[in-house]
């Protein structure tokens, strides 16, 4: 009979698993990838996947919040590197940009869940809600701090760059979406072309 598994073996197959499935979903896309790929990728037996995550609606709701804690982490310390409320938000932009320009960049891993499974998956749809939700009341707090009274324009303003970043395979719709968010801190109207 073999040895019963510990925790932290337990632990770094999680992490295998979870980097594996990860960087499947993402390149490829959810539905195009199946448990074998991931279990080949992982290196793990499919036995023991499904231990740790009993359907692949589990294993994509534990990517999704394992890399919205990263994700939002390295955002929330791009921007509180900067002390004037003006600058942070503008910060925000900064950081999107310089997100969308990094190798392998497909777009918002939660807008390509959602597109791909909408409320066909109730967890994975719940896991969405809950990214964006944080996303948004971060720009929110950004904006009031900034003496903007209203943040669903820079809320739309940076979905809209993510989005558009990934269609057009390139970062210039984040600064554009900064130059937008400015002239809103400014009061004036934006340029054409932003």
């Amino acid at each position: 009979m073999p040895a019963p598994i510990g925790e932290e073996q337990t632990r770094q197959d999680h992490q295998r698993l979870l980097d594996a499935a990860e960087a499947l979903f993402y390149e490829k896309g959810i539905r195009a990838v199946g448990m074998d790929e991931v279990r080949a990728a992982s290196g793990l037996p499919l036995k023991r996947i499904y231990r740790l995550h009993p359907t692949k609606d589990d294993l994509v709701v534990a990517v999704l919040r394992r890399r919205d804690v990263r994700w939002r982490g390295r955002l929330v310390a791009a921007v509180e590197a900067h002390a004037d409320p003006r600058e942070r938000l503008l910060a925000a932009f900064d950081w999107l940009a310089g997100w969308c320009a990094e190798p392998g960049f497909r777009g918002c891993a939660w807008i390509n869940a959602f597109g791909e499974l909408g409320p066909a998956s109730p967890g994975v749809l719940a896991e969405v809600r809950a990214h964006k939700d944080a996303f948004h009341r971060h720009l929110a707090d950004w904006s009031g701090a900034a003496g903007l009274a209203d943040p669903a324009p820079v809320q739309l303003l940076a979905e809209g760059a993510i989005v558009t970043a990934a269609i057009a395979d390139s970062p210039d719709p984040a600064r554009r979406a900064r130059a937008a968010v400015r002239a809103m801190l400014a009061g004036e109207p934006p340029t054409a072309g932003i």
